[in-house]
């Protein structure tokens, strides 16, 4: 009996874990649209008004910082609610 319930320990730690992986994939999805968005749009403005670029580029790396906190709050949100 003990045996049969190491095993089934076993097998929710390896779901608990797969499901980590599963939550992060999903989680990245949508900073990576986001940072896309972002370097298209500045691209698409800098083309447009060329002597707005340096406006432009700062806030093209702002909303890259942001995009990327997400991204990394989806890394770690796993883990924090896995323990």
């Amino acid at each position: 009996m003990s045996a049969e319930l190491v095993n089934l320990a076993a097998n929710t730690i390896q779901i608990k874990g797969n499901l980590g992986a599963v939550a992060y994939g999903l989680a990245a999805i949508g900073p990576g649209v986001g940072i896309g968005l972002v370097f298209g749009h500045s691209i698409e403005a800098m083309a447009r008004q060329p002597e707005a670029m340096p406006v432009i580029r700062t806030n093209m790396f702002l909303g890259f910082a942001l995009c990327e906190v997400l991204a990394l709050l989806g890394l770690v949100v796993p883990f924090i609610f896995s323990a």
